[in-house]
């Protein structure tokens, strides 16, 4: 999929947001589809396959979180929320969902164009580096944007590829928590969450699910993280 050709689905109750936001990305190109809910939005989500959403979080209904929760059991593609609920808490809570993102209202379309096309190209594989990885048989390649081996490949978000590929690129050696964050994500250590721990669980279970071990990433108490070789 050329970046340009992406079909986005913007989900706000306030028209002007959806309009603004429709706006700006149909004239970069983009295929938008919006929805004033979740519950459309589900409907929508159905019917097509698109290749990154647009959220708002204090939604009629559905709200922006469950909506998330919801769409993360059908597809990996990347989730950006737009709230003016700019605590961390929000942001943190968001990202234990499954979100890619998060933009604070008011945005700058500079600033909302350039996180859409991060994400796509993290989604696509279109990354700085070309590594590739290899451990407790499955090969992860950069380029790619794949984890996969005997048995097929593994479904991964573009959160979870970052976070799986931090941890292979160290197999065999214990990453600790602040580590691992600031390579996958480039994030600070951020105290008292369990985001950290949330996107363990939902990469053990990606690689369950593909039928790999999800015990090649263990815990190491009190520490952090290892992939097994």
């Amino acid at each position: 999929m050329a970046e340009n050709d992406a079909h986005i689905l913007v989900v706000d109750d306030e028209s002007t947001i959806t309009d603004f936001v429709g706006y700006a990305l149909k004239k970069e190109g983009f295929t938008v589809d919006m929805a004033a809910n979740g519950e459309d939005a589900l409907v929508l989500a159905e019917q097509n396959a698109y290749d990154l959403f647009i959220l708002d979080i204090m939604l009629p209904g559905i709200d922006g979180y469950e909506l998330c929760r919801r769409l993360r059991t059908k597809t990996s593609a990347p989730v950006l929320f737009l709230s003016a609920r700019d605590t961390e808490l929000d942001k943190v809570v968001g990202l234990e969902l499954g979100a890619d993102d998060y933009l604070a209202k008011p945005f700058g379309l500079r600033e909302l164009i350039a996180r859409v096309r991060a994400l796509l190209r993290r989604a696509s594989g279109q990354m700085e580096t070309g590594e590739v990885y290899e451990a407790s048989g499955i090969t992860l390649s950069e380029d790619a944007h794949t984890a996969t081996g005997e048995h097929g490949d593994i479904d991964l978000t573009p959160r979870e590829f970052e976070l799986m590929a931090a941890l292979m690129k160290q197999a065999g050696k214990v990453v600790s928590r602040e580590d691992l964050l600031r390579d996958a994500w480039g994030w600070e250590y951020l105290p008292d969450t369990k985001t950290e721990d949330t996107h363990i669980k939902r990469l053990r279970d990606k690689i369950a699910s593909a039928g790999y071990d999800p015990s090649v990433v263990e815990t190491v108490r009190g520490y952090g993280y290892r992939f097994r070789r």
